[in-house]
């Protein structure tokens, strides 16, 4: 049986039917995730050496648009961990890989810094605050996330801070939701859409492995660029929504200030 056969059926009998109840009530959907699963669309893109579908980005951006316009909250759940797992499949153990090709594991990105919703502040993924610290094989990191889809939810993190040695350099690190003290709020308080469980992730710190890192130490922007953007704009294409979804607008680049937009703001 083809994917598509498979993807057909669970969005007809599981994604569909449930989504109004979920927008309606905020929930997070996660029978339809449970169920993209078992039917391979989480392991879509995952390496079929490990027994995940080897696909590419244009058939999960068919995914994505077709359960967007079922669910808009499962469409963004699928948006994030699509990204998330191109970093994975680059950087990741093959353990995780395994677990996402196998349709166990959902990922999702935590990028965003600043203070989404002040005049002139817009959470994003450039220059992080968040710190991260090592003493011999650990890692302590320390952060506050914004616009995290599947926040308490997935089952890890694609998550930046600053580097541990290179100045003003980025580092990606793979981040266990199960690891003690991450901290999500009890009410989701992000932007995205209703039952996507969007909201803050706070860590202070979480202790990870130094072999969490994903990529080298210092090369996180360079990822962000040259694979977490692209899957994103083509996802978010894809759905050809009139929101931006909330990862999307985290990893772009804030437009260049003109020399006259002080003046018109005066």
């Amino acid at each position: 049986m083809s994917y598509r056969t498979a993807f057909s059926h669970v969005l007809s009998s599981v994604i569909a039917p449930s989504a109004e109840k979920i927008g309606r009530e905020g929930r997070f959907p996660r029978s339809s995730v449970t169920a993209l699963g078992h039917a391979g669309l989480l392991g879509l893109t995952a390496s079929a050496d490990l027994g995940g579908g080897g696909l590419g980005l244009p058939d999960a951006a068919e995914v994505v648009a077709r359960v967007a316009r079922a669910c808009p909250a499962t469409g963004a759940v699928l948006q994030s961990h699509y990204a998330a797992v191109a970093v994975l499949e680059s950087y990741g153990s093959p353990w995780v890989r395994g677990e996402i090709a196998a349709g166990r594991h959902l990922s999702s990105l935590a990028l965003a810094e600043g203070v989404p919703g002040e005049r002139g502040g817009q959470a994003q993924a450039w220059a992080p605050r968040s710190t991260a610290a090592r003493s011999g094989d650990v890692v302590a990191l320390r952060a506050r996330k914004h616009e995290v889809v599947a926040a308490g939810e997935a089952d890890s993190y694609v998550w930046s801070s600053r580097s541990l040695a290179v100045q003003d350099g980025l580092t990606l690190w793979m981040v266990p939701a199960h690891a003690s003290d991450l901290f999500v709020p009890a009410r989701p308080d992000g932007g995205g859409p209703s039952g996507s469980a969007t909201s803050t992730v706070f860590a202070d710190p979480v202790l990870v492995p130094a072999d969490a890192m994903l990529g080298p130490d210092g090369g996180g922007l360079d990822i962000v660029l040259r694979t977490v953007l692209p899957w994103l704009l083509e996802l978010q294409a894809a759905v050809g929504a009139a929101a931006i979804h909330p990862a999307v607008a985290a990893a772009s680049p804030a437009p260049a200030r003109r020399p006259t937009d002080s003046l018109a703001s005066s």
